[in-house]
């Protein structure tokens, strides 16, 4: 099993370590053909790629943060996140029919 930080954000991926969450692999780019049964992703990922996430058996966290507009668009640090409320929030999702 393995757990994967998808981001483009080095920022982010070290708030997620400083805070204590295991990170096998860090990827700026995810492809879902990856994934494999028991393994867990951590990100910001689109609702579709949620739902082949879970459809293929493994678990997603979505980072979220109350970003103001004025921080929108800049690299942010770890504790810059820290300030703004950085958490990992679990989430499922399915396609329906």
């Amino acid at each position: 099993m393995t757990t994967y930080f998808i981001s483009r954000h080095p920022g982010a991926a070290d708030w997620a370590e400083s805070e204590g969450f295991h990170v096998d692999e860090r990827l700026a780019h995810f492809d879902v053909e990856i994934v494999q049964p028991g393994d867990t992703i951590l990100g910001t990922l689109p609702i579709n790629l949620v739902a082949e996430v879970n459809a293929r058996g493994s678990r997603y966290f979505h980072l979220t943060l109350e970003l103001p507009a004025g921080a929108r668009g800049k690299e942010l640090t770890a504790d810059d996140m820290r300030s703004y409320g950085a958490r990992l929030e679990g989430y499922s999702a399915h396609k329906s029919q």
